[in-house]
């Protein structure tokens, strides 16, 4: 099984923890033109590059990046579903080729009074790798 995080592998473990945003996202019909709270959370299997990092942004996934890649999803507009909301994420996480897979949770959080969040949580695998 492929680790997150493998220092044999040379495997680093790049995350986005908490992430809270507003989202056009469900699939009832007060959901569709009201934007909700989201979290995201964001788990990244990284394969190091050879060079070493030379303190250089370039030669790392950037969470930056990931974060905004993530805001630009949900600026496209309305998904009815939390799936198909992780599943856009995933693949956005995976054009990098050095992200190895993306385990990818989103979770509505004001959905149910007595829970504090609702979702889904998929992993997909990059195999351009």
């Amino acid at each position: 099984p492929l680790k997150i995080a493998d220092a044999r592998q040379r495997i680093r473990h790049v995350f986005v923890r908490d992430l809270v945003l507003m989202a056009l996202i469900g699939v009832h019909s007060h959901e569709i033109d009201r934007q909700q709270r989201v979290r995201i959370n964001l788990d990244l299997s990284v394969r190091e590059g050879e060079g070493g990092l030379d303190d250089k942004l370039a030669n790392v996934v950037d969470y930056e990046h990931l974060v905004t890649g993530v805001q630009e999803i949900f600026d496209r507009g309305h998904v009815g579903l939390v799936e198909t909301m992780a599943e856009k994420i995933a693949a956005m996480c995976l054009e990098d080729v050095r992200v190895r897979s993306a385990r990818v949770r989103v979770e509505k959080l004001d959905i149910f009074e007595n829970a504090q969040s609702v979702g889904v949580e998929i992993e997909r695998f990059n195999h351009q790798v």
